[in-house]
């Protein structure tokens, strides 16, 4: 996304906000690791925590401490800037970091939006497909903002497994419901399931949008979506081209 963004000659920054990220092929802004990390907690003795537990104080402590990332962001107008958040699905649904995270951006007068991703190579499959909605549903409940889902990874998909994902893109959720109960043998999961796929067509809330990154217009696609959604340009001053005589 970064590099395309580039090309389009548009100017974009990264934060990254896992504690525990290794490696980054692209430069970053800011980077919460100056902050705390999570190998640095895990050995403390004082506290004993395990990974998740480790990444949690990490975001804790960071939500305790957000003047480092006001610091870090300085004020330049007209940021486009892409925070690379942790994967772990706690920090989205029932702990209360990300929403004042998301609160506090919000007063500092950033326009938010959420891009959910879930690894379209997961989604095959009607049941895995309900729980990745609900995930998704969850956190945008959770979080108040305007959300954009993605399946990822749809290059390392094969040509059978991309034929059969399409129906997910844009899903009926009742057929799912014929496919779903015919495995199921408890009467019980097969009324929850139902439900759980009425609820989900009823609303429409979750459609999940491809994302390819060797495919240029998947990556300008979901870009677009981005754009719309937090009305990036709308306050831009236009600019007269420059202009060149022979």
């Amino acid at each position: 996304m970064l590099q395309h963004c580039e090309a389009l000659g548009r100017a974009v920054q990264v934060v990254n906000l896992d504690p525990a990220a290794e490696f980054f092929s692209y430069p970053v802004m800011a980077d919460i690791r100056e902050l705390i990390e999570v190998d640095d907690v895990m050995e403390d003795d004082s506290l004993r925590f395990g990974p998740n537990g480790g990444l949690v104080f990490c975001m804790e402590y960071f939500a305790n401490n957000f003047n480092w990332l006001e610091e870090s962001l300085g004020h330049v107008e007209d940021d486009y800037i892409l925070f690379d958040c942790p994967g772990q699905i706690e920090l989205y649904t029932h702990l209360p970091v990300m929403k004042q995270l998301v609160e506090q951006l919000q007063q500092w007068e950033f326009r938010v939006c959420g891009v959910f991703l879930v690894d379209s190579q997961f989604m095959v499959e009607s049941f895995k497909f309900i729980s990745g909605i609900l995930a998704a549903l969850s956190a945008m409940i959770s979080l108040e903002i305007p959300q954009i889902n993605i399946m990822t990874k749809m290059d390392l998909l094969s040509k059978k497994a991309k034929k059969e994902i399409e129906k997910y893109l844009d899903p009926d959720m009742y057929s799912m419901i014929e496919d779903s109960t015919n495995i199921l043998k408890s009467k019980m999961f097969k009324k929850l399931t139902k439900s759980i796929c009425g609820l989900i067509d009823d609303y429409g809330m979750v459609r999940f949008l491809p994302f390819d990154r060797s495919d240029e217009e998947s990556i300008n696609i979901v870009l677009q979506h981005i754009d719309t959604t937090i009305q990036y340009g709308e306050d831009l001053e236009f600019k007269e081209p420059k202009v060149r005589y022979f």
